[in-house]
């Protein structure tokens, strides 16, 4: 392999696809990314085995090739060299580059012992805008499960179903949020409408790499399903991984249209009580919010017998009866950190039954909670 390339497209390349390699002991050659020549493109890859990502570069090729270089070097040499042309070569499984006054080389694998990444030939399942997909998932992710003990609750569930909508959900038990997309022009195709659990890991590399994208409002994201696989493919990028099989929890029994207890409340003077009550409240993350209609009142309380104890009253529009129900202020500040309106509205069927709390005006993000019951 014989290619000349810009130093800024190689280490943009790279730094797209080098993420998810670790130190992987028993197989060494996951530790590093593949090099080869595709046309005019250099093909940059990597996988862990569960997901792989490939990114495509413009180089000039004189001679086609590929060789696997370790990620560590490759990467920390390549970001360390002036903004010039780089001439890249291989010999003997050695890779030569060539950068200014600056010359080096660096011993590598063989091509064949790479893991074969797959390919998936079905038509996309959607279509979706960038910005619109990233920033739905970043509305969800956090909500995942970190334990191994129910895997599909460590994944993102997406519902494809209609041809209208994606409904995109994320919960760990204790708290879910749920955010729709809805699309234009029917963008789904109807012959692999359906669901999938896509792992968390996946999900927040998408994350990362679509919010280095330059912007641009017409960027779709083409996703695919083959073989339980799902592939992303947007920008001359491709993330494929293995999806997590099993039955996601039947959400839809919490997700309630009509309420006992309705509120309107302003979010900012919200999240700021929640975080005073934070201070005080005991080992189990416990305050207590206390619902008056006829005052428009939320009485937030917290108390702490070593530390001592905090209350907060705010004004809201409160419909329907009082009620008096215990939350974990972490998972109320993260449903509502989700959330971007001025206003938010929160609805209550009782103290043992979850909340629900929404954008105002917004029905596309629902964020269901748990109560603690003591």
């Amino acid at each position: 392999m014989k290619i000349i390339c810009l130093q800024e497209n190689l280490k943009n390349g790279l730094n797209v696809v080098q993420n998810i390699i670790g130190k992987n002991l028993t197989l060494p050659i996951l530790n590093n990314i593949l090099l080869i020549t595709d046309k005019k493109q250099l093909k940059l890859s990597t996988t862990d085995l569960e997901i792989a990502i490939t990114n495509y570069i413009i180089c000039k090729t004189e001679k086609e090739g590929g060789i696997t270089v370790p990620a560590r070097i490759l990467v920390n040499f390549i970001n360390n060299l002036p903004n010039k042309k780089i001439e890249i070569s291989i010999k003997n499984n050695i890779i030569y580059l060539k950068c200014d006054n600056f010359k080096s080389n660096i011993k590598g694998l063989d091509i064949k012992d790479f893991p074969i990444i797959p390919k998936i030939k079905n038509e996309p399942t959607l279509e979706v805008n960038y910005l619109t997909l990233k920033n739905a998932l970043e509305q969800v992710i956090n909500f995942t499960s970190f334990s191994d003990i129910r895997p599909e609750i460590t994944g993102v569930f997406f519902n494809f179903s209609s041809d209208k909508e994606i409904k995109i959900v994320a919960t760990d038990s204790f708290r879910l949020g749920e955010k729709i997309i809805y699309l234009k022009d029917n963008k789904i195709n109807k012959n692999n409408q359906g669901s999938v659990i896509v792992p968390g890991k996946t999900i927040q590399e998408l994350i990362r790499i679509l919010s280095n994208l330059e912007k641009d409002e017409e960027g779709l994201v083409k996703i695919s399903i083959e073989n339980n696989q799902i592939l992303f493919n947007f920008s001359k990028i491709q993330i494929i991984s293995k999806l997590i099989e099993g039955s996601y929890p039947n959400y839809q029994q919490l997700m309630s249209k009509q309420f006992e207890t309705n509120i309107l409340i302003n979010k900012e003077e919200l999240v700021k009580a929640i975080k005073l009550s934070s201070f005080f409240s005991s080992k189990i993350n416990d305050i207590r919010l206390k619902i008056d209609s006829k005052k428009s009142l939320i009485s937030i309380f917290s108390q702490d017998i070593e530390l001592g104890e905090n209350l907060s009253d705010l004004q809201a529009e409160v419909k329907g009866k009082d009620l008096e129900i215990i939350f974990n202020h972490k998972y109320l500040l993260d449903g509502l950190n989700s959330i971007n309106t001025k206003r938010v509205f929160i609805g209550f069927n009782g103290e043992t039954s979850p909340g629900i709390i929404k954008p105002e005006g917004d029905d596309s993000f629902n964020y269901v909670i748990m109560p603690i019951k003591l």
